[in-house]
């Protein structure tokens, strides 16, 4: 299993705003690897180089501090959508391009973010208790679905449903980074190098628009 490397902090004392994002940092860490179950408060505190009641102080209970962290990551994965609209926007705003755009800052932001991968698997495994109470987790759905919805609407591509365009896209681009030790390994792959990186998203782009490219007769 990958793990997370869950480091000490050090913080100034009376520094509310770093306090606070020393513990998130930390309980995200702790979080990815171990489970929300397996995580406590005072583990948090330790780690970040606070007291044992601080987080409690900072977000009142170990509920509240990992629903905050989910939020956090979330919302960090929604803004890669604005920016690839932008980028796509500055080449002439074509679905093409957006398609292209946002499977790319998808790959990188799992590459760059193992805990978030990790953080959504332990909440698959804990049937998305939490999931339906992230804001940003719903509102980045919708949003991407209401881009597929729009670039579909273009008439560029042949008519197909845009939420199993959305999860197409998703899963081809998440799965290599959810099975990085249990299958890419085996097969002789390193999801973590550049190589890989451009190749899968050369790859996932082209498997896209080949399904959803109008078909020469």
């Amino acid at each position: 299993m990958l793990k997370v490397r869950v480091k000490r902090r050090k913080v100034r004392p009376r520094d509310p705003e770093g306090s606070r994002t020393a513990i998130l940092d930390t309980a995200e860490a702790l979080f990815a690897e171990r489970g929300y179950q397996a995580t406590s408060l005072e583990e948090v505190g330790r780690r970040a180089g606070v007291s044992r009641g601080t987080p409690g102080y900072f977000f009142g209970s170990k509920e509240r501090l990992y629903r905050a962290v989910l939020d956090r990551v979330f919302s960090a994965a929604r803004s890669i959508l604005g920016q690839a609209q932008e980028r796509a926007a500055a080449t002439g705003g074509s679905p093409e391009a957006l398609l292209r755009e946002g499977i790319n800052a998808y790959v990188d932001f799992l590459a760059s973010r193992p805990t978030f991968v990790r953080l959504v698997e332990w909440e698959t495994l804990g049937g998305g208790r939490f999931l339906g109470k992230v804001p940003a987790h719903l509102a980045g759905l919708e949003e991407a679905l209401a881009v597929s919805r729009a670039a579909l609407a273009q008439g560029h591509f042949r008519p197909v449903d845009p939420t199993h365009l959305l999860i197409s896209a998703m899963g081809l681009c998440w799965f290599p980074f959810a099975h990085a030790e249990t299958l890419v390994r085996w097969l002789g792959a390193d999801q973590r190098t550049p190589a890989f990186l451009e190749a899968r998203k050369r790859h996932v782009v082209d498997l896209m628009l080949n399904g959803i490219l109008p078909r020469s007769s």
